[in-house]
């Protein structure tokens, strides 16, 4: 295998202003500006734009290439060449969507789709589930990203090809997790982790929203092991960002070979 440079990824733990679309992506740019390290992958939080809302008819931007958050993730791909990610409220084909953009630095992108709506507060309501994984590559690295509830679902997590290998590297899931659920965030993060052998960062807000759930961030990076290598301070803005080794992985891969043993028959693709 050829060498593959470390990835430096950065998730930006931050407060969202209520349904308030112009003014998250106005605080998103300076912090983001603000954060002088070179970077690979930048994660920004779930729903990003404006928090987790059902409001679905009046917040959704329409899917295009001319989509105002979308030409605002291109600036920002292009001007500190990197990735950037992160989902919003959008409307396609007369369907809503919790929808994931990767934005590539020369500003091509690819999108996915909310497998798992999060019944509780109703977002299968008002959304469509998706119905593929995307799988990213970019600088040797495979990237798996997730939205928040898919977190619970180890099966769409399951980093496992019918061939028998493993298909990702880094599991990314962006988040609106409430604190009353800091606990299964913490310990579903680590299980995804330990049972798929790959990195696994998880990006949460902080703060409370407009249905008074309050969010205490807790988003960190961890190894294939499920060693935590990266936290934020709970409850206050900043940045999950580490430096992460392929040689490591590989390493500890071929050391403990566990994925060539998995359920080839179970995976859903």
């Amino acid at each position: 295998m050829p060498d593959i440079p470390n990835l430096h990824v950065a998730g930006a733990q931050v407060p969202l202003i209520w349904e308030d679309r112009d003014k998250n992506l106005e605080i998103l740019k300076e912090r983001i500006d603000a954060y002088t390290a070179v970077v690979d992958v930048l994660v920004l939080p779930e729903a990003f734009t404006t928090g987790f809302s059902m409001k679905t008819e009046r917040l959704a931007e329409e899917h295009d290439d001319n989509m105002h958050t979308l030409v605002w993730m291109r600036s920002i791909a292009k001007e500190r060449t990197c990735c950037v990610t992160g989902s919003v409220i959008v409307k396609d084909n007369s369907k809503y969507y919790n929808r994931l953009y990767w934005v590539f630095p020369d500003g091509s992108y690819k999108t996915y789709d909310k497998r798992h709506l999060f019944s509780y507060a109703k977002e299968d309501k008002d959304f469509t589930p998706g119905t593929e994984r995307l799988i990213i590559e970019y600088k040797g690295w495979r990237i798996c990203p997730l939205i928040c509830y898919d977190l619970r679902f180890p099966m769409w997590s399951r980093n496992l090809s019918k061939e028998g290998e493993s298909c990702f590297d880094l599991l990314i899931y962006v988040a609106n997790w409430p604190s009353v659920r800091r606990n299964v965030w913490n310990v579903l993060l680590q299980a995804r982790a330990m049972e798929n052998q790959c990195y696994v960062m998880g990006v949460n807000r902080v703060g409370v929203d407009g249905n008074a759930i309050s969010h205490s961030g807790d988003s960190a990076l961890l190894d294939a092991k499920g060693d935590r290598i990266c936290t934020t301070q709970p409850g206050l803005p900043g940045w999950a960002t580490e430096q992460l080794s392929m040689d490591d992985l590989e390493e500890f891969r071929e050391r403990f070979p566990v994925i060539k043993d998995g359920d080839k028959q179970l995976i859903q693709r």
